[in-house]
């Protein structure tokens, strides 16, 4: 058996109410444990459906110099309070409570939740094997410092990878959070450490540009990728690619499955053998990179077009 099923949890929004959002997302967990799956990869920030208090009249808070010019700046609150009251621990019930249920499942799951974290939360995946043992625990790097709620999270400060047992045989696993996947170093640096496949919580429009970015990570990775995304009126599109983009000298369409914008729990099927026979014959991933040409990539300075400050002229925190 070389099969990997990944579910997909496309679910509608939740409240703030913790405790109904367990119970949500342990029916929707049976539901992809009685369709097979491996894992059960929620969408983002499900402890509390991704919710906070922002005021209204918020908007950018960095912006180019340029547009700021007779712009009449609304008071903005300090970027915490937007979270306050809501993170949890990764030693919380509310963990524990799907911990177990990985257990009883035999089943994988990738738990999102806000983290408490020393002061800014933080916007976390918790991967937890069947037999209830975190495996990876990601926080998103790439948080949206532009804007409210985000701009109030502690940022994750690298890209972790996993070994998670299946019954397909282990499994090298890392993840992106939402805005991770727009950065090519983020799905770039989880190949590196060995991912074979990356999971992909997700809360926002998934519009043609984006899912076509989704499917250049794999593409450029030679790694399986797999999103989850709320359902909704222009969200949805839950979606995942195989990695696998030639065979028998032709191309192939890497999709393994996309939803529609309604609930439900979609299984992406992943052939492992396929893809790593693929990884050691093809010529993406790390077989011709040439690092030493790559120096800017790890310059912190930003240059024209792209600086971006706050209304007072303070730049954004690097």
């Amino acid at each position: 058996m070389s099969m990997l099923t990944v579910a997909l949890l496309q679910l509608a929004p939740p409240g703030h109410d913790l405790g109904r959002n367990l119970a949500l997302g342990e029916a929707a967990c049976r539901r992809a444990a009685a369709l097979g799956a491996d894992v059960a990869l929620f969408p983002e920030m499900w402890s509390n459906g991704y919710s906070a208090s922002v005021p209204a009249g918020v908007g950018d808070l960095y912006r180019h110099p340029q547009r700021w010019t007779g712009t009449v700046v609304p008071p903005v609150p300090e970027p915490e309070a937007a979270w306050e009251g809501e993170p949890i621990g990764r030693d919380s019930p509310f963990v524990g409570h799907f911990r177990a249920l990985a257990v009883e499942l035999e089943m994988a799951i990738a738990l999102t939740y806000l983290e408490r974290w020393d002061g800014a939360p933080r916007n976390t995946v918790s991967l937890i094997d069947r037999h209830g043992r975190v495996v990876l625990h990601q926080a998103k790097v790439h948080t949206c410092a532009f804007d409210l709620p985000e701009a109030g999270l502690t940022p994750g400060e690298s890209f972790a990878v996993g070994t998670l047992d299946t019954a397909a045989g282990d499994v090298m696993v890392g993840a992106m959070i939402c805005y991770d996947r727009e950065f090519p170093e983020s799905a770039r640096a989880s190949m590196l450490a060995g991912a074979e496949v990356i999971l992909t919580p997700n809360a926002c429009e998934l519009e043609t540009n984006r899912l076509a970015q989704f499917r250049a990570r794999a593409y450029e990775n030679m790694t399986a990728v797999a999103m989850a995304n709320y359902a909704g009126p222009g969200w949805g599109h839950s979606l995942a690619f195989d990695g696998i983009a030639f065979a028998d000298g032709r191309s192939r369409d890497m999709l393994a499955v996309e939803a529609g914008e309604h609930p439900g729990v979609y299984p992406a099927v992943f052939d492992l053998d396929a893809l790593r026979d693929y990884r050691r014959r093809e010529a993406w991933g790390n077989a011709f990179r040439r690092p030493g040409a790559y120096g800017t990539l790890t310059d912190r300075q930003v240059n024209e077009p792209f600086l971006r400050v706050g209304p007072t002229g303070q730049s954004l925190p690097r």
